[in-house]
């Protein structure tokens, strides 16, 4: 496991802990193996801000871009006994053909003083677009539950702006005024209508499969949050990618246990449903969803990758001062995550024998 050495003037610390929700930037150094790099550094996340073990964002300064990256994200994966799900679900993704950030996890260090295990995630921008040779664009992050393709709020309150819930990554202002005649777009126009312009704007096939994979992985925020919006410039497709997938493989973000037909396997959001109210993409996401079930999605791919991560890990979690569990705890956590994928793959599988 790589070692991440962050060096930051005391003064600059007691900045951050001032107020850990403040997204502000303070000067760091970053050394990977030999290599020494001048950072920006800011805690990052929502539920994991006020934990012990917090996530940080990491900007390239000099040089500002490393290994393809003008920014990465360390996450502490501190609820998540395994630390491994998000990287799970990322991959998954990665596999099914929906454009995901890559991740691995690393041993990090501040100022002389063992962090424990992180797991480093590409950021979502113009320079993971570059890194994969695919056209410039707008990107575009779903920040919260308002990110729902909808007219409404999840409170069914009438929003004041129809890009609420969105944050630009990387594009101007018309990015967003975009959207909005998008997301008017799904909720205003007729069956017939819709059925004939979404693939004029909308990846169809891409989309359908991210829905399958929350659906898979039981992402509860996953369809009104943690995704980003990417416009391809050269089909002027929208594509979506996922973001934060710690609450996932049986347990919440929380860590809970979750039902594992929690989450029902035609999504939630508004786009969703218009989609999936027609017969053409019915039948699409079916053939998708079965062939993920068939040859990704099932026990026999992903125990080897499972067992293989973790393994991966163990010997470094003594290292970590911030978590209880062990390698025996990560094994027994395996049991869930097996047990998960055998029976939500089940739960799909018998709810699309009737989904006409």
């Amino acid at each position: 496991m790589l070692k991440y050495e962050i060096f930051i003037n005391p003064k600059w610390l007691r900045k951050l802990n001032r107020d850990i929700w403040k997204d502000d930037l303070v000067p760091a150094e970053l050394m990977i193996g030999e290599n020494r790099y001048t950072v920006q550094i800011s805690y990052r996340g929502n539920v994991i801000r006020d934990k012990k073990k917090k996530s940080y964002r990491i900007i390239f300064d000099k040089p500002s871009v490393v290994d393809g990256a003008h920014e990465i994200i360390l996450n502490a994966e501190y609820i998540d006994v395994t630390m491994s799900r998000n990287k799970l679900s990322f991959d998954l993704f990665d596999r099914i053909g929906v454009l995901a950030p890559h991740s691995k996890h690393v041993l990090l260090y501040i100022n002389g003083y063992c962090k424990g295990i992180y797991l480093e995630i590409e950021s979502v921008d113009q320079h993971l677009l570059e890194k994969r040779n695919l056209p410039t664009g707008p990107i575009i992050y779903a920040t919260n539950n308002r990110a729902n393709f909808s007219l409404l709020t999840k409170k069914k309150e009438l929003k004041t702006r129809l890009s609420q819930g969105y944050t630009l990554k990387f594009g101007t202002n018309e990015d967003l005024e975009e959207l909005e005649q998008f997301i008017a777009m799904i909720n205003t126009l007729s069956n017939e209508d819709f059925e004939k312009e979404i693939a004029k704007v909308l990846d169809v096939d891409q989309y359908l499969k991210w829905v399958a994979g929350v659906v898979c992985t039981q992402n509860y925020d996953g369809f009104i949050h943690n995704y980003a919006l990417y416009k391809n410039s050269k089909t002027q497709l929208y594509e979506i990618s996922p973001w934060d997938h710690d609450g996932t493989w049986g347990r919440n973000i929380r860590g809970r246990l979750m039902a594992y037909d929690y989450v029902p396997f035609t999504g939630y959001n508004t786009l969703t449903a218009r989609l999936l109210h027609l017969t053409r993409f019915k039948r699409q996401y079916k053939d998708i969803l079965s062939n993920i079930l068939e040859n990704d999605f099932t026990l026999k791919v992903q125990e080897p990758i499972i067992n293989n991560l973790f393994e991966t890990i163990k010997p470094y979690m003594s290292l970590d001062p911030y978590i209880t569990s062990n390698p025996e705890a990560i094994d027994e956590e395996k049991k869930v995550i097996f047990d998960f994928i055998q029976k939500r793959s089940s739960y799909i599988m018998d709810e699309l024998t009737t989904f006409k």
